[in-house]
């Protein structure tokens, strides 16, 4: 809250210093012009997310090389598993195995170890589930010959993508092959959910996936394969925003969902310019709070530029000046009660003397 003030505060100065360069208490800044706008929006059009990300100031971790790659998943200390057997005579063993899946939610792994009737326990930790069903069906035929075993996993406590943000289930289970698409097909993601400002942290990083990619555009380059403790973000419409402040009719805060959006855009959400906004000044305050960078453009080069050339990100800060009449015409209004107050005072005392 402490930064949005102080951009406020700049940006109230900016407006007093009819767009020149100076210095304030909280920061250095200079002006920049309209070209180098149009330079770094063609590099967010061309680059996407990770080059929004720089701009803010954000480190974001590039995908891995064997990202996409499926691994080699083993079975892990508390992992509940799926068994089903099937016997062509045995159905009371058949049941049995049912039983235990219906009423305790499936097998968990024990101390390294999985309990079923006949064979007791069987040690199945680090391995594969191929692995884990050869070890059952031969400890199977050990007592009774013609046994078939299938294992799936039921849940897993470790092996798992922890979700948080918009989303319907808190965590999802994975093995080798499972991809973020699936993951985020199961989480049920709402139409306003915002993708910019989702991600996947892994060991502690933001990697440079685009979340809108892959679902909008179906981008499978970024439909990377999660790994245990991979945590998946979801944000909301309201997450990120631009504000727009001065000479407009609605001053007020406006969403950005897809990580930008066109200045003409954020302006016209703000009621447009009146008569009293000053159409050569529109400043455009963007990055850190201790050397921001201002772009000044002017309300012409704006009608005659395309959208994808003139793009905000999210926390820039767009204030519109005012025109010099407009501040004298404040300041006589503000003056005036006390200049008639003056006179009347004046004509009374002379009526009276």
């Amino acid at each position: 809250m402490k930064t949005i003030f102080n951009f406020i505060f700049l940006s109230l100065l900016l407006g007093a210093a009819a767009c020149t360069p100076k210095q304030c208490g909280v920061c250095e800044y200079s002006i920049l012009g309209q070209n180098e706008l149009v330079y770094e929006s063609q590099v967010i059009t061309s680059v996407g997310l990770s080059a929004v990300k720089q701009m803010q100031g954000a480190t974001v971790a590039p995908i891995p090389e064997d990202a996409l790659e499926e691994y080699e998943d083993a079975i892990a200390e508390d992992d509940i598993l799926n068994i089903v057997i099937y016997h062509p005579t045995r159905t009371d063993l058949i049941q049995s195995i049912q039983v235990v899946n219906d009423r305790t939610g499936g097998f968990r792994v024990t101390n390294g170890q999985v309990y079923l009737p006949c064979i007791e326990f069987v040690p199945v930790v680090n391995l594969t589930l191929r692995e884990a069903r050869e070890r059952l069906k031969q400890r199977f035929e050990e007592e009774i010959r013609d046994v078939d075993v299938f294992i799936s996993y039921k849940n897993r406590l470790s092996h798992r993508v922890e979700l948080a943000g918009m989303v319907a289930i808190a965590h999802y289970p994975i093995d080798g092959r499972s991809r973020l698409y699936e993951v985020l097909a199961s989480a049920h993601l709402p139409p306003q959910a915002n993708l910019f400002t989702s991600y996947v942290l892994r060991d502690g990083q933001q990697l440079d996936v685009n979340l809108f990619r892959l679902l909008n555009e179906g981008d499978m380059s970024q439909n990377i394969v999660m790994k245990p403790g991979d945590k998946v973000f979801i944000g909301s419409p309201t997450d990120h925003s631009v504000l727009v402040m001065g000479e407009v009719p609605l001053q007020r805060p406006v969403p950005v969902i897809h990580g930008s959006l066109p200045l003409k855009e954020a302006l016209a959400l703000a009621g447009g310019l009146p008569y009293t906004a000053s159409k050569r000044c529109i400043q455009i305050i963007r990055g850190s709070l201790q050397r921001p960078k201002i772009f000044v453009v002017s309300w012409d080069f704006v009608i005659h530029q395309p959208n994808e050339d003139l793009l905000l990100i999210p926390g820039d800060l767009v204030y519109v000046s005012a025109t010099p009449i407009t501040d004298w015409q404040r300041f006589t209004l503000q003056i005036l009660p006390t200049l008639q107050g003056v006179a009347l005072g004046q004509s009374i005392y002379y009526n009276f003397r």
